[in-house]
């Protein structure tokens, strides 16, 4: 916590020292009163007291109230704009950290668990910081300088006063000593219990397809359950604290008027000094029961804070852990590629393993993608397709070898110009909430209306835009959207950027045959109109046949390099990757040669010897 606290800013710590200054002098006030209360005592049980001298000790008494009471919200008002100053800060920290933050730090901590940093733990700290300022600075405070004001009352008194307060550190720490563990276990349960929850809504339609409501419930029900129990079991524990309170409170108060009764009727009852000295003694009596509250209200304040320091201790330690990790991605300062070669993109044996992976996903891949020109890569599930071009944006970096941008290593570049150098496009196109507009220029701020048309007419989505207009609303993820409307705006988006490359993986894997044909057409656009070069991830033998280039993945590896013809030549290759029939391979390409459209990895013999008898009889 005090590293966390160190980040108070300047502003912020006078005004925590103003709230001390604060905070003393409403103790001093709240520990006058007592005096003035003792004078009242006094006059009351003194013959020939005057009304105007009661009046006026009363008048300062009084005084001493509103002046605390002033003070006090003086306090309350400093606290409060500290605690929010700071826990925005708080937020809007853990908020950068996490955008800088490589895929590697993204995997280390899970979503539910990041929205409960931002969001639970944040405000636990803030209600700490709220409540320290008056609390934690005033208790120890109020407790010692009312100590040092009754041990000289009598002995007696102080020690039935000490013995309560070392009743009272005894049952704190009781209780701390259990209910700590399970404090400590609260945020972990959140966190779980947000998984769960997240999950539950993220695959409602998979989970009602399924008739799996039952088994989800069940899973919600469980993680509720242990988020449940351990709370109950920690309050339970420290529900016995305040009524362990009351009862020291009061005891305290009963044994101290039970000894001033003792002392007082140990005076004989004549002469007028030993009226005196029972009326010093009662007075003092008053005055001490005053102090040793104001001893017993100081340490009730700290409990407080014991009860809650568990949960926020651990609630820091969680923000500290995502506020000082550092991207394993580190900036580079380079802005320019080389000259002559923009657009191309190269790896030089590149290989590259997860963190705490014990096998490479990648090994000495080498190949460039020249300017304006399409490169595809296809090759069997998990045979690392994804993870190569997560490279060239700089998602994770290589473990061996170079992957360059423009001529240069990508570790060279500043993380912004490299990627205004790139579009990427996910197989699952990503749409923010907002309009039409705002998605396609998502990257690109101050891309005027003409180049938002521009990038909608290339990506051949004009037709539903203009039904829904540029102002038209995007639900939240594209609800509203089709996946074939969704692909189309997110390649739009990327088109507005103007990168010198785009890197599409898989972006027809979710979409019919005619979706599949329009994105592939815009493929080609991309080369033919803007020279852009195009990375491209897909499993269809028919749209790796329109790049100019394909790389054939095995394990890691390149199995095959070079033109589509060359490349699904070799049947054997994509037999055992399972990529294409090898039966039909010859005679799809055959076909293509006469002048047929056919897909390569859809038509069985049967069908291609027919579609080639129709051709030699037209």
């Amino acid at each position: 916590m005090l590293r966390l606290f160190k980040r108070f800013q300047k502003k912020e710590i006078m005004m925590i020292i103003l709230s001390t200054l604060l905070i003393v002098g409403q103790v001093w006030l709240d520990l006058t009163m007592p005096d003035y209360m003792s004078e009242i005592t006094t006059l009351v049980q003194t013959e020939g007291s005057a009304m105007a001298d009661i009046w006026l000790a009363g008048g300062k008494m009084l005084l001493c109230a509103l002046g605390s009471l002033a003070l006090s919200v003086m306090t309350g008002y400093l606290a409060a704009r500290i605690a929010a100053s700071f826990s925005m800060r708080l937020r809007a920290g853990i908020f950068s950290q996490v955008e800088n933050f490589s895929m590697q730090e993204i995997n280390r901590f899970s979503t539910a668990s990041l929205i409960t940093r931002t969001t639970n733990d944040v405000t636990q700290i803030q209600m700490l910081v709220a409540m320290g300022l008056q609390v934690i600075i005033k208790a120890p405070i109020m407790a010692v300088w009312a100590i040092c004001k009754i041990q000289s009352k009598s002995w007696q008194w102080t020690t039935a006063t000490f013995c309560a307060v070392l009743f009272m550190l005894v049952l704190i720490l009781i209780a701390v000593t259990f209910a700590m563990p399970r404090f400590k276990r609260i945020q972990t349960l959140t966190d779980n219990l947000n998984r769960v929850t997240r999950e539950n809504l993220t695959g409602l339609r998979v989970v009602r397809a399924y008739n799996a409501e039952d088994y989800q419930e069940k899973k919600f029900q469980t993680a509720n359950d242990e988020l449940t129990s351990n709370n109950l079991t920690a309050n339970r524990i420290m529900a016995i604290m305040f009524p362990g309170m009351n009862l020291v409170m009061n005891g305290l108060t009963l044994s101290i008027y039970w000894i001033g009764a003792y002392l007082i009727g140990a005076i004989p009852l004549t002469g007028a000094p030993a009226i005196a000295q029972r009326v010093g003694l009662f007075s003092d009596m008053v005055v001490f029961s005053s102090y040793a509250m104001q001893v017993v209200a100081a340490f009730m304040m700290l409990v407080m804070i014991y009860i809650i320091w568990p949960r926020v201790s651990v609630s820091g330690k969680r923000v500290l852990e995502v506020l000082e990790t550092h991207s394993s991605i580190t900036d580079g300062k380079r802005r320019e590629g080389l000259p002559g070669q923009e657009g191309e993109v190269e790896f030089r044996d590149v290989t590259f393993r997860y963190p705490d992976a014990s096998d490479n996903i990648l090994e000495h891949v080498s190949f460039r993608a020249r300017k304006g020109q399409t490169v595809a890569f296809i090759g069997a599930t998990g045979s690392g397709k994804t993870s190569l071009v997560n490279l060239i944006p700089r998602f994770y970096d290589v473990t061996g070898g170079q992957v360059l941008v423009d001529g240069v290593d990508v570790r060279d570049y500043a993380l912004d110009a490299l990627h205004e150098k790139l579009g990427y496009v996910p197989q699952k196109a990503v749409m923010f909430s907002g309009t039409v507009s705002s998605n396609v220029t998502y990257g690109a701020e101050h891309a005027t209306q003409e180049q938002v048309q521009q990038a909608v007419a290339i990506a051949q989505a004009t037709d539903f835009v203009d039904t829904i207009g540029y102002d038209g609303a995007v639900a939240q993820g594209g609800a509203n959207l089709s996946g074939g409307q969704k692909q189309r705006v997110a390649i739009a988006g990327v088109i507005a950027m103007r990168p010198k490359c785009i890197v599409l993986d898989e972006p027809t894997a979710m979409l019919d045959p005619r979706g599949r044909e329009e994105v592939m057409e815009i493929v080609s656009d991309l080369n033919r109109r803007l020279g852009i070069t195009v990375v491209l991830i897909t499993h269809h033998m028919d749209e790796a046949a329109r790049a100019q280039r394909v790389v054939v993945l095995d394990h890691g590896e390149i199995a095959a390099d070079g033109p589509p013809r060359s490349v699904f030549s070799q049947v054997e290759l994509l037999h055992r990757l399972g990529l294409s029939a090898p039966e039909t391979v010859e005679l799809c390409w055959r076909l293509r040669e006469l002048g047929e459209e056919v897909p390569l990895d859809t038509l069985t013999v049967e069908e291609c010897a027919q579609a080639l008898r129709r051709w030699a009889s037209a």
